[in-house]
């Protein structure tokens, strides 16, 4: 197999190329339309994988693709976050620290909505800080979403406002990936870009915190509280110490994975030295061939969302290596003759790449020189063709159900138990975000909005 994947055929043509995403979306809705958890998603995605083998001319070249999709290192990159991530979670839930958290918060009345709005807020500043949305999933969850809905927030809720913070960080971050991708395809000035993105960011992230303070329901959280112990033990506050590591290393620019690694090392150093942990609380060889600990059980607690992972970047393989993309760039290229639909086919085409890869600086790097030859033609400002990509990316591929920004928040949802799990499903209703958002876009391709020249 080469570097950059064999070619694959399929019989039937583009019906039977595009066969593993119809048998993808379809078992999708049906796990959808059941409230499924993750496992749902992970069949929907094994199903498109057996699906492509029926109509490939090459089952060599087949298999070579879905290895092919499985070399990316945003796939390793991923993999080792939800891991990791996993763990530092776990050093803090089962530590009593966000119990300790929540009977403060209720005791200070800051409860229902207004937490929901804060954490909105507090999500937005960590994830334009940080410049990585699926890295503050993995710092804010952990501690805000148990303590909300321990606080009486619907977890939905408190969910979409994380989700709906993340995207608003990728979306303005000047050291965002998405930020960085849509400026240098464009040969845009990333501080010009920034600059003029914030008249699309700020009122969409203005309308989401009124429609969380307005449409957030509540539940009766002294139920969950009571449930998870309902005592404050305020030693276990220096667990605190795992998202704190995390989040300046990741604001020094240091990598995803070597601050989540510090972090596990940091909380484990923090928890065995303060008497919170024993090291048998989190790795014990209790014999008859087993393990345990709450190490272990985080590992273990990833399975369903490593195989969908495993799932999905073979399909992008395969969706990649028999010209999918390509087909997908040359139809909306026949749409754009002026400005207008010009944008409207840049929207469509980001938005559209954003949902099927579920990445969306792949999606913007993939169409960057064609958006930039399509808008140089049209007359399309560089700037807003870079502000067109990323807002488009960060509405489509944040509202698909079957991305990380779904799935990653509902499968650490459910590590706290039935009463706090939310189905991927019912994430994007609650991203009122990436909604105002799409309003925006739609102001922006039709009425105009944020169409003036740009230096």
């Amino acid at each position: 197999m080469n570097q950059k994947g064999s070619k694959v055929e399929f019989r039937l043509g583009r019906v039977g190329k595009a066969a593993p995403i119809i048998a993808a979306a379809a078992m999708i809705g049906w796990a959808a339309l059941h409230q499924s958890n993750v496992n749902g998603y992970v069949l929907a995605f094994f199903a498109a994988l057996v699906t492509g083998v029926i109509f490939a001319k090459d089952e060599k070249a087949y298999g070579e693709a879905l290895v092919y999709g499985l070399s990316k290192p945003m796939f390793a990159v991923i993999v080792l976050a939800v891991i990791l991530a996993a763990i530092s979670g776990k050093l803090i839930s089962a530590s009593g620290a966000v119990q300790t958290i929540a009977v403060y918060v209720v005791e200070a009345g800051f409860t229902g909505k207004l937490f929901v709005a804060a954490t909105f807020l507090i999500t937005c500043l960590l994830a334009f800080a940080t410049g990585t949305s699926v890295g503050t999933y993995f710092v804010v969850i952990p501690i805000l979403f148990p303590v909300g809905v321990m606080a009486g927030a619907a977890p939905e809720f408190m969910i979409g406002a994380i989700v709906s913070g993340a995207a608003f960080g990728d979306n303005l971050g000047p050291i965002s990936d998405t930020t960085i991708a849509s400026a240098t395809t464009q040969h845009a000035d990333l501080g010009t870009v920034v600059k003029t993105r914030a008249r699309y960011s700020l009122p969409a992230a203005a309308g989401a915190l009124v429609l969380f303070l307005l449409f957030s329901k509540t539940t009766d959280g002294s139920a969950a509280l009571e449930q998870a112990g309902g005592e404050a033990n305020p030693v276990s506050l220096i667990m605190l110490v795992v998202p704190v590591v995390i989040i300046v290393l990741c604001m020094m620019r240091k990598h995803l994975i070597t601050a989540l690694n510090w972090g596990i090392l940091a909380g484990i150093a923090a928890g065995l030295i303060s008497g919170v942990y024993r090291m048998e609380d989190l790795i014990s060889f209790p014999g008859g061939f087993s393990v345990s600990g709450a190490i272990t059980d985080a590992i273990a607690g990833t399975a369903g969302t490593v195989a969908m992972l495993i799932a999905v970047f073979s399909l992008l393989g395969v969706m990649e290596c028999g010209g999918l993309f390509e087909d997908v760039k040359g139809i909306l290229e026949r749409f754009a003759k002026r400005e207008r639909s010009t944008e409207a086919t840049i929207v469509l085409s980001v938005g559209i790449l954003s949902m099927v890869t579920g990445v969306i600086s792949v999606a913007i790097v993939a169409l960057g020189d064609l958006v930039n030859e399509l808008g140089e033609r049209a007359g399309v400002n560089r700037y807003r063709r870079a502000n067109l990509m990323d807002c488009t990316g960060c509405v489509f591929c944040f509202l698909a159900p079957w991305t990380v920004h779904c799935v990653i928040p509902a499968q650490q949802s459910a590590a706290f138990g039935e009463g706090f799990a939310v189905a991927p499903a019912s994430v994007p209703f609650v991203n009122y975000y990436s909604i105002c958002m799409l309003a925006m876009l739609l102001l922006a391709v039709f009425i105009g909005y944020g169409r003036k020249p740009s230096a």
